[in-house]
């Protein structure tokens, strides 16, 4: 779920802001990303395509809008476990893996193991996917946490200065 350990690139000021303005539209077309960081199209874009190339843009994607699409809860899912192998780890990960109403996975430090985003159309059917993941992954705690209100969401990560 997480990339391996590798050393940070490095970036300089103007790939902080052509990161910034990816960050907040992907889709701005490249002229409009070099007029904006003061810079011509060509080096523009051989910077987003080296910072493609080593992996500080993964992929380019269209954020939706959850109750848009009827999904409007949102359950945090804390899980605790006394099977730590491979074995039970593979199983759980692809079980993860099958399902797309869970958004995010962690494997966390501390007292629960795991802890989950499962977006769904209400507590029915959240029920129904947590009926479906402990029929075929044993876990020996599960405790969900309904969102009453989403106070803070974003996609930008924040970019380290040089």
């Amino acid at each position: 779920m997480t990339a391996p350990d590798r050393d940070a690139v490095r970036l300089d000021e103007l790939d902080r802001k052509i990161l910034s303005l990816l960050q907040q539209d992907a889709s701005l077309p490249l002229e409009e990303i070099a007029t904006r960081v003061g810079a011509s199209r060509t080096p523009v874009w051989n910077r987003i395509r080296r910072m493609r190339e080593q992996g500080v843009i993964r992929r380019q994607v269209a954020l939706l809008d959850a109750e848009a699409l009827g999904l409007e809860a949102c359950f945090f899912v804390l899980i605790r476990t006394v099977e730590h192998d491979a074995d039970w780890a593979a199983r759980f990960l692809a079980a993860l893996r099958t399902r797309p109403e869970v958004i995010e996975a962690h494997r966390l430090a501390g007292d629960i193991d795991y802890i989950l985003k499962v977006v769904v159309r209400n507590a029915r059917a959240y029920d129904r996917f947590y009926q479906s993941l402990i029929s075929e992954i044993r876990i020996q705690n599960v405790t969900a946490l309904l969102s009453m209100e989403e106070m803070k969401a974003t996609t930008a990560l924040p970019i380290p200065p040089g």
